[in-house]
């Protein structure tokens, strides 16, 4: 198999027909660590939202079972992505989001700039850490793929085009980023879990400014998280672009790394779609 086989064969499909192929291939074979860094952030820039954070604060589950709300988002996510928006795992994984957020009044923008957040955040992660940036080809499929999903879950005014989508996505940012209370809990409970990945809990404070580096400045601010010093921004890029350096000359993962495989502590034993997250599911009393 040679090197760069997926990427090759990424470069071969259509981006409208062949949106769920590149979208799987691209994380799970191309880039599957920098993939789940991007769409960590990406769900990250969203806690910078008070009218979102207050809602996560609300249900308790950021604050008490972080690990859980991070894996179930994470599964959700994953069981879309690996079985595709039109089949049975990946319909009951739709079916199970949409019935958490149907439980509260989320404006339809709130629900846009998520979207956005999914589409942009990889984009811009690859274009600084990866080993390579994503081409024209692969931004169109990974719109194709978030719109159809945006559809799925009832969004409306879905931009057409990257251009205007990333337009409404730097707005609603420069309008609705701003300090809360609500967005430092969340940011600091994500914070200790994203570091817990890796190091141990004593060296948290370390950690710490490493991660707040990765972040611009809105995001600090609106998150209540001290600038780190630029030694630190200088740093972490570097070890990241040094990583992304050596991993251009290695092969892409001939076996898929998939996200509904891994194992994880909060189920030890398996789950089951319809009890993954916040609310257990409402009971259909139509027939």
């Amino acid at each position: 198999m040679k090197a760069k086989f997926f990427s090759d064969r990424i470069a071969q499909l259509d981006p409208k027909k062949d949106h769920r192929e590149i979208a799987f291939l691209l994380t799970c074979h191309c880039f599957p660590w920098d993939m789940e860094r991007a769409l960590e952030f990406a769900l990250f820039r969203t806690f910078a939202v008070p009218s979102i954070s207050k809602i996560l604060v609300g249900t308790g589950e950021f604050t008490s079972r972080t690990r859980k709300r991070y894996d179930d988002t994470e599964l959700i996510l994953y069981e879309i992505l690996e079985h595709g928006m039109d089949s049975l795992r990946g319909g009951k994984a739709i079916d199970r989001m949409n019935d958490m957020h149907g439980r509260f009044k989320i404006p339809n923008e709130d629900f846009l700039y998520v979207l956005s957040t999914f589409i942009f955040e990889p984009i811009r992660w690859m274009d600084r850490f990866g080993w390579r940036p994503f081409t024209e080809l692969e931004k169109e499929a990974i719109l194709t793929n978030y719109t159809l999903l945006g559809q799925k879950m009832h969004i409306t005014g879905i931009p057409e085009t990257l251009e205007a989508f990333e337009a409404f996505n730097l707005e609603y940012e420069k309008v609705h980023f701003r300090f809360d209370r609500h967005n430092q809990i969340i940011g600091n409970k994500t914070i200790e879990l994203l570091l817990g990945f890796y190091v141990p809990k004593f060296l948290f404070p370390l950690g710490k400014p490493l991660l707040y580096s990765l972040m611009d400045r809105p995001l600090q601010n609106a998150m209540g998280f001290k600038s780190p010093p630029k030694i630190i921004s200088a740093l972490m890029s570097s070890l990241l672009k040094t990583r992304a350096w050596f991993i251009k000359f290695l092969p892409e993962r001939k076996n898929p790394k998939l996200g509904t495989k891994r194992k994880r502590a909060t189920y030890p034993n398996g789950y089951q779609i319809e009890s993954l997250g916040t609310f257990p599911p409402r009971q259909n009393h139509s027939t």
